[in-house]
């Protein structure tokens, strides 16, 4: 009796599940990477609930309350306008985490396909588009951004395309290195003998074997597009005033820096606390996805 080549692919899937859930529990006992996780759920649900949480509306200005120190009526103070610093604190995190998802979203379905599809037929459409990849990445996220909200103008989509664009050549690469380890495995060639087309290995035997270092990537990415939309909006390029952002409130809290020391550090304390733990929760993450990884860094701090 013959034995189908096909019988060993539910046992890499069921591999596949099994060291999914080990790295589930490493990640779970990596304390620094849990008290990030409930640091940015907390954030995520300030941001949700803004309008219930915050005191005041962020837009509301009053001039007889400009400038104030932080007191029991206004915790963090007031800016220029009067607007209470606290609730723009607040709504700020709902900008910045919409514009963090919504980039990293984007750039991953852009650019994972293209480097999974780069990656498994190589030739001429790997060189291609490696070669528009490496252009592309020869300029820094921040340039690439500013290059394309100068193009398309200011706002809360164009901000988003334009980090999205500028990290989709990252993700692209991410994907394509993984991608040509993968196809040369023996369940991928067992697959293509039996006839099962391009588009099913792809999905079911191509996609969930590179999955673990896309998330990684699009963890850490998220700390890097709120940096990127806070200095797109620092330099006034970003999201537009009255809308509060945490790069426009210190770009207003800079101007009075003497008067309201608060508006800008409240803000910049803000992003600095975020982006941490973002980047904390990205490196457990791969500390539990890859062990590989964790070693070189062992090393490397060493």
């Amino acid at each position: 009796m013959t034995t189908n080549a096909l019988d060993t692919l539910p046992v890499e899937k069921e591999e596949l599940k099994i060291v999914f859930k080990e790295e589930l529990l490493t990640l779970l006992r990596n304390r620094s990477a849990m008290v990030s996780m409930a640091i940015v759920a907390f954030v995520v649900l300030i941001a949700i609930f803004a309008p219930l949480v915050s005191p005041y509306d962020p837009n509301v200005q009053d001039y007889a309350n400009r400038l104030t120190a932080p007191s029991a009526e206004h915790w963090l103070g007031t800016d220029r306008a009067g607007r209470d610093t606290l609730s723009r604190l607040i709504y700020g995190a709902r900008v910045s985490l919409i514009v963090g998802l919504s980039s990293v979203v984007l750039s991953t379905l852009i650019g994972v396909p293209l480097g999974i599809l780069s990656g498994y037929y190589g030739g001429w459409l790997d060189d291609v588009l490696m070669r528009v990849i490496d252009a592309l990445m020869a300029f820094p996220a921040l340039i690439m951004a500013l290059m394309i909200l100068a193009a398309l103008g200011d706002g809360l989509t164009n901000v988003v395309i334009a980090i999205a664009v500028a990290f989709v050549p990252r993700f692209a690469r991410l994907a394509r290195a993984p991608t040509l380890a993968v196809k040369e495995r023996e369940f991928v060639e067992a697959a293509q003998a039996q006839g099962m087309n391009d588009l099913r290995i792809l999905a079911v035997h191509i996609f969930p074997n590179v999955m673990a270092p896309i998330i990684i990537l699009a963890t850490l990415y998220l700390a890097n597009a709120i940096r990127q939309e806070a200095n797109l909006s620092f330099l006034g390029l970003g999201v537009q005033p009255p809308t509060a952002t945490w790069g426009n409130m210190i770009r207003d809290g800079m101007v009075v820096l003497r008067d309201a020391p608060s508006l800008a550090l409240t803000s910049g304390f803000a992003i600095i606390v975020i982006v941490l733990a973002f980047n904390i929760l990205g490196d457990g993450i791969r500390d539990a996805f890859d062990p590989k990884l964790r070693g070189e860094g062992a090393v490397a701090k060493e």
